[in-house]
């Protein structure tokens, strides 16, 4: 049984610079993680799907976030350095991977040892689909140099929060990151 790598949101819109939601620095960083990660991953058998905000002009989402991955722009496209990679692409329009796709059906299908969460931003879409990944029973693991969002605090305490409430494995928080249980 093979793992499976969700990526979150490796897209112009928030990978590259220009664009209103641009992470940062801190994005720009994750990319050779994930890309050593998904290169080891794809190498022992495992099924990588990347998870793809993609709006209409219209997103109610707009109402709280500026208009972004507009479907069929440039914004929208999985950045250049991690394209190789994305053999199975599922379009998103909320926070969450699973909210109106068929990524439950697709897990269930692959039936993995555990789902492996990378990309952006921490606190919002990578944290909303592993609450939804745990809801429904996967053992879920989100390596920490392999996530970034705009803000450092939001970041922390998202990991922990990822760890400690909804119970995935976060690896490679450093112990000073960690709160005790």
């Amino acid at each position: 049984m093979a793992n499976v790598v969700l990526v979150v949101d490796m897209l112009g819109g928030f990978c590259e610079e220009g664009y209103p939601l641009y992470v940062g620095e801190t994005i720009r960083q994750t990319i050779p993680n994930i890309r050593r990660l998904l290169a080891e991953e794809k190498a022992k058998g495992s099924h990588i799907i990347f998870l793809c905000d993609s709006h209409e002009p219209d997103d109610k989402e707009f109402q709280m976030f500026p208009p972004h991955c507009i479907r069929g722009t440039e914004e929208a496209e999985i950045i250049p350095e991690l394209r190789p990679f994305a053999d199975e692409v599922i379009p998103k329009t909320r926070f969450s991977g699973f909210y109106g796709t068929n990524l439950g059906e697709r897990l269930h299908e692959l039936n993995p040892e555990k789902v492996i969460v990378v990309g952006d931003c921490t606190d919002i879409c990578v944290m909303h689909t592993v609450a939804d990944a745990r809801n429904r029973d996967y053992p879920v693991e989100v390596p920490a140099d392999c996530v970034a969002t705009f803000d450092q605090e939001a970041h922390r305490y998202a990991l922990q929060h990822i760890e400690k409430i909804l119970g995935a494995k976060v690896v490679g928080l450093p112990a000073e990151g960690r709160r005790a249980r």
